[in-house]
């Protein structure tokens, strides 16, 4: 038996584990993922899998993660693998396997941990997790992270075997897909953006995303004779905070919520916008790609790999001047935001999908089950 553990999630961590565990459960494995009823809720794992609900949270709990480890060493009693998406579920993972109070994973259990994210915030915020991270790095057999500059922390706080594995995204099915017009003007329409500029982005409403910048700079490239729309999709905490800011500033911005037709979004766009203050492998960033979109990207964690080559304009994070400038220079050359478009996909035809993405997690359970991964 394979067993995933996930925490809370609603983005791109959720939808690997998802795809992990499906084509797991197509190859004849049987697997189990536990987690939060609501990552349940978000993704339909019980479709393909065993789900067992354990309520990791994303912060430090100290009654509910005992709590959950009890319930984990239950669930992951019979797990030949087992394998942790994010700090928190690598932590909570590693204490209920045998040896948990110290050392690597034992009892034989091979214990992989994939990092999907870096921890942001203030020093002391860094400082009181850093021990947490030690601890989980040195845990796993095998740590699995989705950008090199991950890779490079993980191997500095003791990581034993450690690999970049970047994450893709669901390559569209181009013989399913309704022509590029009909989506523009089905979009446009339902926006009320008329033959406005439209400048989108996509992402949990939160601090890492940069969406405060992005309305910081839309107050210049909004000053053209069609004045864009500038929408962002998702949710988040930030959202009222958001719409204040651009209340405030003047800027016209929709928040239009979680969206299933992201997708379509980014095919309707002038220009996507990806602000954010750190981003491993973003799914978003593929399917910006994947949609021919004209991608202006901030400069941090594993995005100057990922779109390196100029399938992207690559701007300081931070900088509302800079990613004003970059959309504003995409707005106003048509013929530049095509080509870059184009070079966007050539792009993404390079990069792993999510078929294959899942196909390579496999073959390190392979390798660490000696061929045996059932």
């Amino acid at each position: 038996m394979i067993a995933l553990v996930v925490a809370r999630t609603t983005g791109g961590t959720g939808r690997h584990a998802r795809a992990l565990a499906a084509a797991l459960a197509a190859a004849g494995h049987e697997v189990v993922v536990a987690g939060p009823r609501s990552a349940e809720a978000a993704f339909g794992f019980g479709a393909v899998a065993r789900y067992e609900p354990v309520e990791v949270s994303t912060g430090p709990r100290p009654f509910a993660d005992a709590r959950a480890v009890r319930r984990l060493r239950r669930v992951l009693r019979d797990a030949t693998l087992v394998h942790a998406h994010g700090i928190r579920a690598g932590a909570l993972a590693g204490w209920a396997l045998p040896g948990g109070a110290g050392g690597r994973a034992g009892g034989g259990v091979p214990f992989v941990v994939t990092w999907h994210n870096a921890l942001l915030g203030s020093r002391a915020r860094r400082a009181v997790w850093a021990p947490l991270e030690r601890r989980v790095a040195r845990r796993a057999t095998v740590t699995l992270c989705v950008s090199a500059d991950l890779a490079a922390r993980v191997r500095a706080l003791g990581g034993a075997d450690v690999r970049v594995a970047p994450v893709g995204a669901r390559r569209p099915d181009a013989a399913r897909a309704r022509p590029r017009d009909a989506v523009r003007a089905a979009v446009r329409a339902e926006l009320g953006a008329g033959d406005r500029p439209l400048v989108v982005a996509a992402g949990r409403l939160t601090e890492q995303k940069g969406f405060d910048v992005l309305v910081e700079a839309a107050r210049t490239y909004e000053v053209r004779t069609r004045r864009p729309l500038t929408v962002i999709a998702g949710d988040g905490p930030l959202r009222a905070t958001l719409a204040d800011q651009a209340e405030r500033a003047g800027v016209d911005l929709a928040l239009v919520g979680q969206r299933a037709d992201v997708p379509d979004l980014f095919r309707a766009a002038d220009v996507v916008v990806m602000p954010s203050r750190w981003e491993g492998s973003p799914l978003t960033a593929h399917e910006a790609l994947f949609a021919g979109a004209p991608l202006v990207a901030t400069r941090v964690g594993g995005l100057p790999d990922l779109l390196g080559g100029g399938a992207a304009l690559l701007v300081p994070s931070d900088d509302p001047a800079a990613l004003a400038a970059a959309v504003a220079a995409l707005l106003d050359d048509p013929r530049q935001a095509a080509a870059l478009g184009a070079a966007g996909r050539e792009r993404a035809d390079t990069w792993p999908d999510e078929d294959e993405s899942a196909r390579r997690v496999i073959a390190v359970y392979t390798e660490l089950c000696g061929g045996e991964t059932s």
